[in-house]
């Protein structure tokens, strides 16, 4: 069996804020597939970090799809002005979202592509009757709100779940996992059926202080092949 076609998404939370668009020029050249830009407001998790000013210099800065992962309260609100930033794809969480439909409809029509985050401690199930009007599912693998977490091991079970769900549909849906990717833990993610690693101190802590430019997206290069490779054990 071959080995899945796997992406890797690196997280700008990660990435040194003082020389970001030299950062996203990095894992871009270092052979990343998506940027992936969490935004979050202090209110829906604990933290607040991002809004579309970034982004809109993500997207000055980088031609690869920009992921963005709203952990906000009344994401509805907001899509819009996301979409127009430069947002490629746009994410809402279920437990954020009351009229979760009306949401994925209003990314759509303002130009991103629309996907679903779901908690650690929420059931796949609440997916069920979306799964045919999105893009894009992103399982949280650790609790939302602060990157370099552990992996919580019962993301394991919800992925191979939405890999049935998913491929029973039809559809070419984005599986995503998001929290604790390593090279540890990736080969597991991938078995269970995703195919988007989203990555932050797994890619970026692997250069030092100091380095050049060269030296960083070499070592941004080795980081991302390190994920990728490990596709193979999971074939």
């Amino acid at each position: 069996m071959s080995p899945p076609h796997v992406l890797i998404a690196p997280s700008i939370l990660s990435a040194d804020f003082g020389h970001l668009a030299a950062e996203v020029q990095a894992v871009e050249s270092a052979g990343a597939d998506w940027i992936h830009v969490d935004v979050m407001d202090g209110r829906f998790v604990p933290n607040i970090t991002l809004g579309p000013v970034i982004v809109r210099a993500v997207r000055a800065a980088t031609r690869l799809p920009i992921d963005v992962h709203l952990m906000i309260v009344e994401p509805e609100r907001y899509v819009a002005e996301f979409a127009e930033a430069g947002a490629d794809r746009i994410t809402v969480h279920v437990e954020a979202s009351p009229h979760l439909h009306r949401t994925v409809q209003q990314i759509r029509a303002a130009g991103a592509l629309p996907g679903v985050t779901l908690n650690p401690h929420t059931s796949e199930e609440a997916l069920r009757h979306i799964l045919p009007d999105v893009d894009l599912v992103l399982v949280m693998s650790v609790n939302p709100g602060f990157g370099g977490q552990r992996f919580i091991p019962g993301a394991l079970d919800k992925l191979r779940a939405l890999r049935r769900m998913i491929d029973a549909t039809g559809r070419d849906i984005a599986l995503e996992v998001d929290g604790g990717i390593a090279p540890a833990t990736a080969p597991d993610v991938i078995a269970a059926g995703a195919r988007v690693l989203v990555a932050g101190s797994a890619v970026f802590g692997a250069a030092r202080p100091g380095d050049t430019h060269e030296a960083r997206v070499d070592s941004y290069a080795r980081a991302i092949r390190a994920l990728r490779s490990t596709a193979d054990g999971a074939a």
